[in-house]
């Protein structure tokens, strides 16, 4: 059983809310269609559901609230407007990250992919999906965790006929299992042909909560469409002849100019026009929608409806507040569980999993991998061609003018990707909320960072040793004696640019960001630092090992004077003391606006 209970919306200014008061129920075994026009409040009713946006009142998932769920997606299951994937990842790369992120087995991909139809085109492209494949691909993301319940926003919207009637049969056969399917619709022929029961909203309130049968004989009955500028007139004349003739004919004048006609037809309707001199505009027999209960105007009756209190059968009227809707339940929520606040985000189950098929399953890494090793081999055979550039720099790649060198610069590129692409195409969360930020998931991106720029940099380094051997020959280059100092440098900076890439598309939402903070190290900080490090009065850390020594006594090593030395120097350069400072402001902001911005699960 799902239960919405008192949902209301926080409004915007001085708007009034999207959803008012909003009470209504989705059986298990069943399809519940949630009716009304655009504007009406169904998707902002789904987003309170899932606690996506502020507002009170509470939803119950099989008698739980959502937040007191302990795996969400094997409860739930949501899908709200497009796919939220690259669209250069591949259908099995999509759902085998989303399965990462949920616990789901591998195995699981095959299984979903044949149920929604999309057997055989597991390679295929998002972005080359046509819309009925893509509205698949939304249903069996969804389906990836087995849920019980299913929440889709318009899903058979944009398809033809045959795509719309096949998303149909797949929601049935969720509800055949025994699962709740709650779905979205502006279209009363759809709710009527698809769902067993329907909810109609209008201006974000409850109009009518019905089964499908009475909603398609109270709502969907043939009536004549007459438009005319005199709407009073000719609705007392057509109501006069009616009971006249002893005919059920109804009479009901919309907004405008408009009026409808039930139990009547166009011939009959403007005779009556003609007999009483009556101007017409238009006339033609149309199906009743789904407005709210109309105005009568003289002799006429409205239109028989279920209002929201009748439907829910004395249960919970919606009028009631949340408190007393609470209350129903048998449950007593206090009223701060009834205030809906935004709960911190699950963290993906499989966080390094997740983090490596988000990384893998997108040309962007690959690509910019191929264009560091061509750019630095370039660089480098030019550089070693006057013979007075030093080694490291030539096997960096790493010509004056540039503010970093080329592997430098794509590992925070790859880094910024990390979170940028979060951020662009949101896989970890049912709507375009937050990326969560939880540590579990900051530190999967920072370990997968890191080892990407650990392997980028020995792969730099090694192709562009090979090509200068191959150009100009093995004894023009010379191993130097300080080549583990200058090994950990060259990692060291690598790693440091890739985490700054992380955590300043992290910070700031955006990969442009995460490049902007690699960047900021070199342009603005390294030199403010060199300043400082070079001035008159400071002092040396030369003599640290030998005091260490002193202290530590007979147990200290002679090896372990090299590598403190060692990494005293590497540290102790103006580029790492600016990685340091960077990193670490950061990681405080990351740290902070987490905390400020509580992450949507």
């Amino acid at each position: 059983m799902l239960q919405a209970i008192g949902l209301t919306s926080t409004p915007r200014r001085d708007r009034l809310p999207a959803v008012e008061d909003l009470t209504f129920e989705a059986r298990p075994g069943a399809v519940t269609a949630l009716l009304g026009p655009p504007g009406s409040g169904k998707t902002t009713t789904l987003r309170l559901m899932l606690d996506l946006d502020p507002g009170r009142g509470i939803t119950y998932f099989r008698g739980r609230p959502l937040h007191g769920v302990a795996h969400p997606p094997r409860e739930v299951g949501v899908f709200l407007g497009d796919v939220p994937g690259h669209p250069s990842r591949t259908l099995r790369g999509q759902l085998r990250m989303l399965g990462a992120a949920s616990g789901t087995p591998a195995a699981r991909t095959g299984e979903v992919l044949r149920s929604v139809g999309l057997a055989g085109l597991e390679g295929r492209r998002i972005g080359t999906l046509p819309l009925g494949a893509e509205r698949r691909l939304g249903l069996a993301c969804a389906l990836l965790g087995t849920p019980h319940a299913l929440l889709l926003d318009e899903p058979g919207a944009g398809l033809s006929a045959t795509e719309s009637a096949g998303v149909y049969e797949l929601l049935r056969a969720h509800a055949a299992g025994g699962g709740t399917v709650l779905y979205t619709t502006q279209d009363p022929k759809d709710a009527a042909r698809n769902a067993d029961r329907v909810v109609t909203l209008d201006r974000g309130r409850l109009v009518a909560d019905q089964d499908a049968t009475e909603f398609a004989r109270t709502r969907l009955r043939p009536r004549v469409a007459v438009r005319t500028p005199h709407v009073a007139r000719l609705a007392a004349a057509v109501t006069q002849e009616a009971r006249a003739a002893r005919r059920p004919v109804e009479v009901v004048a919309e907004d405008g100019n408009l009026l409808s006609v039930y139990g009547s037809d166009c011939a009959a309707v403007g005779d009556t026009a003609f007999r009483h001199g009556v101007v017409v505009h238009r006339l033609a027999d149309e199906t009743g929608d789904t407005a709210p209960a109309p105005r009568a105007p003289e002799g006429g009756a409205p239109p028989s409806d279920t209002s929201g209190q009748e439907a829910l059968q004395g249960r919970v009227p919606p009028s009631r507040d949340a408190g007393q809707a609470s209350g129903a339940t048998g449950r007593g929520d206090s009223a701060e569980e009834r205030t809906r606040a935004r709960k911190p985000a699950r963290s993906p189950s499989r966080p390094l999993r997740y983090e490596l098929h988000r990384l893998a399953g997108v040309p962007s890494t690959s690509l910019v991998v191929a264009v560091v090793l061509l750019v630095s081999v370039t660089l480098a055979v030019l550089l070693a061609r006057g013979g007075s550039t030093a080694l490291p720099v030539v096997l960096a790649g790493w010509p004056a003018i540039s503010p970093l060198p080329p592997a430098a610069l794509g590992a925070g590129l790859i880094g910024a990707f990390s979170f940028g692409e979060e951020y662009r195409y949101p896989a970890l969360t049912a709507g375009r909320g937050a990326v969560p930020r939880r540590l579990r998931l900051l530190l999967a991106k920072l370990v997968v960072a890191a080892a990407v720029a650990l392997g980028l940099g020995v792969l730099v380094t090694a192709a562009d040793l090979g090509a200068l051997r191959l150009v100009y020959g093995a004894e023009l280059i010379p191993v130097p004696d300080n080549w583990p100092s200058l090994c950990a440098s060259w990692l060291g900076l690598l790693v440091g640019c890739a985490w700054a890439g992380v955590l300043g598309a992290g910070v700031f939402r955006a990969a442009a960001a995460g490049v902007a903070a690699v960047l900021a190290v070199p342009v603005a900080f390294v030199p403010l630092l060199q300043q400082v490090l070079t001035g008159p009065s400071v002092r040396s850390v030369a003599g640290l090992p030998a005091r260490l020594r002193e202290i530590a006594g007979p147990q200290w090593s002679p090896g372990v004077d090299r590598w403190l030395a060692g990494a005293l120097r590497v540290v102790g350069q103006p580029a790492g003391v600016a990685l340091s400072l960077v990193l670490t402001g950061l990681l405080c902001a990351y740290v902070f606006t987490g905390l400020r911005r509580r992450a949507r699960w």
